[in-house]
């Protein structure tokens, strides 16, 4: 009996002091910039990070998730009167992110490596409601993260303008993939 007390008090203890080193980094702040590529030029614009975490054991990325607020999709090329509210309305449609249906785009991070500049995360990527696996690498230097990843904006049913998947687009052809080079503060 006194085996399996002292077994059971062991075992407490070693998940006390897990969770007691287990540490939830709030991000305080981030930026997103866009670029969108097509074959006569490109589109940027910014997002804004509705909220989002990173949760550390020691050294560790153990878990995170950030929430993108898709509501704030804003075109940064272009100017007012230019064509900048048409195209962030097009952004807006269902040719693109559907945003009236769907207002948040949502990052989970299911696994992470660390590696000499930082860490190589694995994560489900959701965006329209669809969710598909993704794997970047984030740097992080004392309480500020950043990343550079490319999203296939295909495997989230954005098709508009592919030329994966609609022929004869000449110079309308849109590229499939986007990018998101993202700032974090914790």
């Amino acid at each position: 009996m006194k085996t399996k007390l002292k077994s059971l008090i062991l075992a407490i203890a070693i998940i006390a002091t897990t969770s007691v080193l287990a540490q939830k980094k709030e991000i305080k702040e981030g930026t997103i910039n866009w670029t969108g590529k097509k074959v006569t030029g490109q589109h940027t614009g910014t997002l804004k990070l509705s909220e989002g975490f990173l949760v550390f054991e020691g050294e560790s990325i153990t878990s995170g998730e950030f929430t993108v607020d898709m509501t704030s999709l804003t075109v940064t090329d272009l100017e007012a009167g230019k064509g900048k509210e048409k195209l962030e309305g097009h952004l807006s449609s269902d040719d693109f992110f559907s945003i009236d249906k769907h207002k948040t785009a949502k990052l989970v991070v299911t696994k992470a490596k660390k590696v000499d500049k930082g860490y190589k995360i694995a994560g489900d990527l959701t965006i329209k409601g669809k969710t598909n696996p993704i794997q970047f690498d984030l740097a992080i230097k004392g309480d500020a993260a950043s990343t550079t990843l490319k999203v296939d904006r295909t495997k989230y049913d954005i098709k508009y303008g592919s030329g994966s998947f609609f022929d004869n687009l000449g110079d309308k052809a849109i590229s499939d993939e986007f990018e998101l080079a993202v700032d974090l503060k914790m």
